[in-house]
């Protein structure tokens, strides 16, 4: 009994750890964007191709590897359906909405709109899949939301010389609709996938989506390869991508997607401080106020993960 329970501890802790590092990473998505943006005046579809393009040879591989492990089923075509959706709708348009709307915004401020995709996970888990929403849950989410609107309207009185101010975020904002389909989708797809298997099935069919995007709007002869956009797309392929996606996806299989949906809340943290150091964005007293409610809805998941492990 003792044993078990050390056991279901360290997964627990582990599922933690995962989940926050992930966060992290692909909190530095925005940064490598709005540089490359800045440093190479390439298009949103372009560098989001070229993204893909980077982390295909790594979700090929590891499909293939997965598939072929010993006692691995094979997936039905309702599965493959699934896969399917979940890669297309839930990563290729939202990355497509990303990418736009951080051409109009400040990365801070992308991160922190785009940290609206756990309110819609939860509810959509609540309301599709009858998922019970703990009381520790709402209280966590209250106050990173809170934390949320409150930097979001800071941003707001400093940018209102920007005349794409809402498009720009209106483009995030569908972001974080569509990317909450594939946070919920990966939750109940990999119990019974695998969560190695799903991320590199899904991301190929993501990228499938994204390349025939990129071919149906332009012409292959006018992509110019420069060392500096290649830098930036391999950055944004490996560091930003393809790690931070098996971590997520691992770390729902071990504490849930609607923890991990609230755990990630320290993304938005991070990008902030990312921006300034990095970007040379401003950090406002909204901003602060609205990051250290973010950290109390993080402290406060890890909170409950600590004490489900103590009962």
């Amino acid at each position: 009994m003792l044993n078990k329970w050390l056991l279901k501890k360290q997964i627990n802790l582990a599922g933690f750890a995962i989940a926050l590092c992930g966060a992290i990473l692909f909190s530095t998505k925005a940064i490598f964007v709005k540089l490359a943006f800045h440093s190479t005046h390439t298009d949103a579809v372009t560098l989001l191709s070229l993204r893909m393009l980077f982390s295909l040879p790594f979700y090929l591989c590891i499909a293939f590897f997965a598939s072929r492990k010993e006692g691995v089923s094979k997936l039905s075509l309702k599965q493959w359906f699934y896969i399917g959706l979940v890669g297309l709708l839930g990563y290729y348009f939202s990355s497509l909405f990303d990418f736009i709307g951080l051409q109009y915004v400040s990365a801070g401020l992308e991160r922190l709109i785009l940290f609206l995709y756990p309110t819609f996970s939860v509810l959509l888990n609540a309301s599709v899949f009858k998922t019970r929403i703990s009381r520790v849950q709402i209280i966590a989410l209250l106050f990173t939301y809170a934390g949320i609107g409150l930097a979001y309207f800071g941003e707001f009185k400093i940018d209102t010389g920007n005349p794409n101010f809402f498009y720009g975020s209106f483009m995030i904002f569908l972001c974080s609709i569509t990317y909450s389909f594939y946070l919920v989708g990966t939750g109940r797809l990999v119990k019974k996938v695998g969560a190695t298997r799903f991320t590199a099935y899904a991301m190929l069919f993501a990228t499938l989506g994204i390349f025939l995007h990129y071919f149906s709007t332009k012409s292959i002869s006018s992509f110019v390869f420069t060392p500096l956009l290649i830098s930036y797309g391999a950055l944004l392929a490996i560091i930003a991508t393809v790690i931070p996606s098996f971590m997520i996806s691992n770390a729902m299989k071990k504490i849930g997607s609607n923890n991990v949906s609230i755990i990630t809340g320290i993304g938005p943290v991070s990008t902030i401080i990312q921006a300034h150091y990095i970007l040379g964005e401003k950090i406002f007293t909204e901003q602060i106020l609205g990051t250290i409610l973010v950290v109390i809805g993080v402290l406060l998941i890890g909170w409950r993960q600590s004490n489900v492990l103590e009962r």
